[in-house]
C-alpha cells in the first residue's frame, strides 16, 4: 500500500555547467557563463553505500570518487549529476553541504566564478580548509 504523502524533492544544475578536462587532475566541472557568489549549482542525489559495501569500493577507481556518507562517515556516497567530478582545492570557490536524510549534495559557490573558469570544492568539506588531503593536492 502506498503512502498518502510523499516528498518530492527537486534535483536541479545550471545549464551552463559542464565537464571537460582539468588542468588539476584529470576531467573537472566548468562554467560557460559568470556565476555570482551564493549561487546554487547544483542539487543532486547520491547512492549510498553501507560500510561492507564500501570496504569492496575502496578496491576499485570508484574510490576516487565517492564521498564519506553519514553521520559516522562510515558510509560512503556516489554523487550523481557532476556531483563527483568537482576537483579538490585548499581555495575552493564552492562549498557542498550533505543532506544525509534525503540523500542529496548540493554545491554552492562561496565567490564569483568567471565565464570559463573551474569550479572546486574543498574535499575537507570547508571551502578553506587546508588539512592534507589523502593525495597529492599541489
Amino acid at each position: 500500500m502506498c503512502s498518502s504523502f510523499s516528498l518530492t524533492i527537486a534535483y536541479m544544475m545550471l545549464p551552463n555547467l559542464f565537464v571537460a578536462p582539468s588542468t588539476k587532475k584529470g576531467r573537472g566541472v566548468f562554467t560557460n557563463r559568470k556565476i555570482p557568489a551564493n549561487t546554487v549549482v547544483e542539487m543532486s542525489p547520491v547512492l549510498v553505500f553501507s560500510s561492507k559495501e564500501r570496504l569492496s569500493i575502496e578496491e576499485t577507481h570508484l574510490y576516487s570518487y565517492v564521498f564519506e556518507w553519514g553521520k559516522t562517515l562510515k558510509m560512503r556516497a556516489l554523487g550523481l549529476g557532476y556531483i563527483s567530478m568537482y576537483n579538490h582545492d585548499y581555495d575552493a570557490n564552492c562549498d557542498y553541504e550533505m543532506d544525509f536524510d534525503n540523500k542529496i549534495i548540493t554545491i554552492k559557490t562561496v565567490k564569483g566564478i568567471k565565464k570559463g573558469e573551474e569550479l572546486f570544492i574543498n574535499y575537507n568539506a570547508s571551502p578553506n580548509d587546508i588539512t592534507p588531503v589523502w593525495f597529492d593536492a599541489m
